[in-house]
């Protein structure tokens, strides 16, 4: 009787996607769109994949399946259904031009832990860093010039092996931090490869508790920083996040997404927690950005499809629904709000309603100008756009169109 009723629920949904429209025309100051239809995953079974990081040679975390927390979803919603949902397209109306400028080490093609590029930032000298997936031994931090020539390794003996490279970000004194998900750490290193601080305390996952002297962090994905040097930590990647709140450990009891705020000297100032579902929640924080012209703090909710939009105290002010993956959120140097729609294979300029204005990028794939996950992006003085992806070894350079 469930497997019937599970099949009749699919053939109902496919025939009530079958009756939406597949394309639509540029109105209201967006450009067209259309569905792309992408193809069959790689993995045949999403299930295996799932648990792939826990049995990997490179991942000593063991993250476990998330399985009862508040931001778990069946283990056959997200990465399963992600892989074989219709994506939405936007007409490329931008401009940009694309090339692959950085030369890796490694660029192999065996999955997101042998080579993926999942975070990239610029700091103020046009420098360019790369944080890179890799297996240990391999550096996974690397700094090039604004000649793309390669200026700086960083490797295991200064920052560890990283479980799972996540985000990055270069702050306003050039020091660059990175974001270990599996590992639970938040590093700052010098701009010549120093570490500097690290929060957290790597793989011991846990909830931050500052009355309690318990500094720990729980799924980390990204980082970002206010004008005033203020910085907050997004943290949860929703099903596919530790189930730690049923393994007894007393440290790690809240199990829902939730952003980290702390002054420019690393003092905790307050946090707040997601949860899956209504106004003002979020099921993961895989990307947050600080609004410069308010402080506002933007949070991606990957698989919701929505930005959420908090003031920089924590205070609740809106939801943006969207029509893609919420995957990197940024700012350019005017202050206009991008979005990386990492497995939609686009990076997308919005207004503050979450009105789509452009669009560059050809969408899910291996093919150049394609990407299988683009996440976390950096502008250049010149408005010129690099992202990673978190799949292929490659960094893409959007070159900004001349006026």
């Amino acid at each position: 009787m469930r497997v019937a009723s599970l099949t009749v629920m699919a053939l109902l949904a496919a025939s009530a996607v079958a009756a939406q429209p597949t394309s639509g025309p540029a109105a209201n100051g967006s450009p067209g769109w259309f569905l792309q239809v992408p193809p069959p995953p790689r993995i045949a079974n999403p299930l295996a994949y799932r648990t792939q990081p826990a049995t990997t040679p490179n991942n000593k975390a063991n993250v476990p399946l998330c399985v009862k927390a508040t931001v778990c979803d069946s283990i056959f919603v997200g990465l399963a259904n992600r892989n074989m949902v219709p994506r939405v397209q936007w007409r490329q109306t931008l401009g940009y031009t694309f090339s692959y400028p950085i030369k890796l080490s490694i660029t192999d093609d065996n999955g997101p832990y042998h080579s993926g590029v999942p975070a990239v930032g610029i700091d103020s000298k046009g420098n360019l860093w790369v944080f890179q997936r890799h297996l240990p031994g391999s550096a996974q931090l690397t700094k090039f010039d604004s000649s793309y020539k390669q200026i700086l390794t960083v490797g295991d003996d200064v920052i560890g092996h990283q479980e799972k490279p996540h985000g990055l970000a270069v702050d306003g004194e050039d020091n660059v931090w990175i974001v270990d998900a599996d590992a639970a750490t938040v590093m700052k290193l010098s701009p010549d490869g120093k570490l500097l601080k690290t929060f957290g305390s790597k793989l011991k996952r846990g909830d931050w508790n500052e009355a309690k002297g318990q500094r720990l962090l729980w799924q980390p994905m990204d980082i970002a920083f206010a004008p005033n040097g203020d910085f907050y930590i997004g943290e949860g990647h929703a099903n596919e996040s530790p189930n730690d709140v049923e393994s007894g450990d007393p440290a790690n009891m809240v199990g829902a997404a939730r952003v980290l705020h702390f002054n420019r000297n690393g003092d905790f100032i307050n946090q707040w927690h997601g949860n899956s579902v209504g106004q003002g929640k979020f099921s993961m924080a895989h990307g947050v950005a600080v609004d410069p012209r308010n402080g506002d703090v933007w949070i991606g909710d990957r698989e919701q499809y929505r930005i959420v939009v908090y003031t920089k105290d924590g205070h609740f002010v809106k939801t943006l629904q969207m029509r893609n993956l919420i995957c990197a959120i940024d700012f350019d140097a005017a202050g206009n709000p991008w979005i990386a729609s990492g497995q939609d294979g686009q990076i997308l300029r919005i207004d503050r309603n979450g009105k789509v204005l452009g669009a560059m990028g050809n969408g899910y794939g291996r093919e150049p100008g394609q990407a299988i996950e683009t996440t976390y992006m950096a502008f250049d003085k010149q408005g010129n756009i690099f992202t990673g992806d978190t799949s292929v070894g490659r960094v893409t350079k959007w070159t900004k169109p001349k006026p």
